[in-house]
């Protein structure tokens, strides 16, 4: 993978990163990690470190140190002047030009497009190096790869035109071209390049609205791959073990937003209450919540059916850790129901949720009430929302104390 540091990562080349990867591991070889800085200008200094870490969080390991493309400026100077020397490149005002063939065409079977081939009359004279010393992507990229022994480039089919540039640079120097794939742009639903307006775009996103990495791994692979017709949840080692080129489809893939939350609820779902209780606590603590780790812990089983990310949680459970404001609208008229629940539930013995439960419905049944009616102006009075994980074991897990104080705040307001 060789990321150009200009900014954080964009989804669709992580995707392209996996692709890499999944190959390489598959095939048990080398994933590279080459930063391609030629175009300094540009650069954003954190965006290197962004890229690591993203990368990581994702599960995706590379082989040997991270590589940059200035690092090899004087190696790549060394080559363009043997060029120069041998007549494939020439000089013109300061940089060196490399002098692609004018006549017949350069060809490859691309591992993903079949037979391509470029007519080498519409192929300009391409700069090596600039005048300032500076190796082009075109140059050093393909340089890097003979370096570093590199048998697959698999990347957008935005490079599809750089393509027979680059095999002409590596004929002339007398290596052997590697095979590439040239994979789709990943969309949106609109059938646009994927953007802002869509979403979540960067890895970093992805990570703050609480998506769960091996999740939001599997779908990725399955952005213009799949296995067969119906599989279409894979462990990582699955998806090691089943990826092959010949199943990477040549027509766009569509970020499916929907797809993914379904997706990442039912990996979520398949955790064990403890993984995804110590998942959940992590989540907080990196998003800056200092809340009570014990109480998140307990409130992790009542949430784990319920959401699909983590990034939901504050808002469905945040009632728990902080106090609550609830709407009087939606109190409206409630207050002889807050106040007939709070007198019921003074004496529940023990106060956890069976016991809270009984007591509930027998108060439903004296007020005549449907549960869903009696139910509703507790659960606004206590969570500050008619939507809620399960509302006696939210009850449960406020305790008598705060559960007794929300409901005679809610009965004063709602009697005003």
């Amino acid at each position: 993978m060789a990321p150009s540091p200009t900014g954080f990562l964009h989804i669709g080349n992580v995707r392209t990163a996996l692709f890499n990867w999944l190959f390489a591991r598959n095939k048990g070889g080398e994933f590279r990690l080459r930063i391609e800085n030629t175009d300094t200008s540009r650069e954003v200094e954190e965006a290197t470190q962004q890229i690591q870490d993203s990368l990581r969080w994702l599960g995706l390991d590379w082989d040997g140190d991270v590589t940059f493309q200035l690092d090899r400026l004087q190696d790549c100077a060394a080559v363009a002047h043997r060029l120069v020397e041998e007549g494939k490149a020439y000089e013109d005002e300061g940089a060196i030009r490399f002098r692609m063939p004018d006549e017949g065409g350069t060809a490859w079977d691309d591992a993903v497009r079949g037979r391509i081939e470029f007519p080498n009359d519409k192929l300009e004279d391409l700069v090596l190096v600039r005048s300032d010393g500076r190796p082009t992507y075109n140059f050093a990229s393909p340089m890097e790869d003979v370096w570093d022994g590199i048998t697959h480039v698999i990347r957008g089919e935005d490079h599809i035109s750089n393509t027979p540039k680059q095999i002409n640079i590596i004929r002339a120097v007398g290596a052997e071209p590697p095979v590439y794939a040239h994979v789709s742009h990943v969309l949106g639903p609109d059938g646009k390049s994927l953007s802002k307006r869509h979403g979540s775009v960067t890895v970093d996103e992805f990570r703050h609205a609480g998506y769960y990495a091996p999740a939001l791994m599997n779908f990725l692979a399955l952005l213009g791959w799949s296995y067969d017709d119906k599989t279409t949840i894979m462990s990582r080692d699955e998806l090691i073990e089943r990826f092959s080129l010949d199943r990477v489809v040549p027509s766009p893939a569509t970020f499916d937003y929907e797809k993914l939350d379904w997706l990442n609820g039912m990996y979520l779902r398949a955790l064990s209450p403890e993984e995804y209780a110590a998942e959940l606590v992590r989540y907080l603590r990196d998003e800056g919540y200092d809340w009570d780790e014990a109480l998140i812990r307990r409130a992790a089983p009542i949430v784990q059916e319920k959401i699909e990310r983590f990034g939901q949680f504050p808002d469905f459970a945040g009632f728990l850790f902080r106090d609550i404001e609830p709407d009087l609208a939606l109190l409206n008229g409630a207050a002889p129901v807050v106040t007939a629940a709070r007198e019921e539930l003074q004496s529940v013995e023990p106060f956890a949720a069976p016991e809270i439960e009984a007591a509930l419905r027998a108060l439903a049944d004296r007020l005549e009430l449907s549960p869903r009616k009696a139910f509703e102006p507790i659960r606004v009075a206590v969570t500050g929302s008619k939507v809620s994980p399960g509302l006696f074991e939210s009850l449960e897990l406020l305790g008598r104390e705060e559960t007794l104080r929300r409901l005679s705040a809610a009965a004063d307001r709602a009697a005003v």
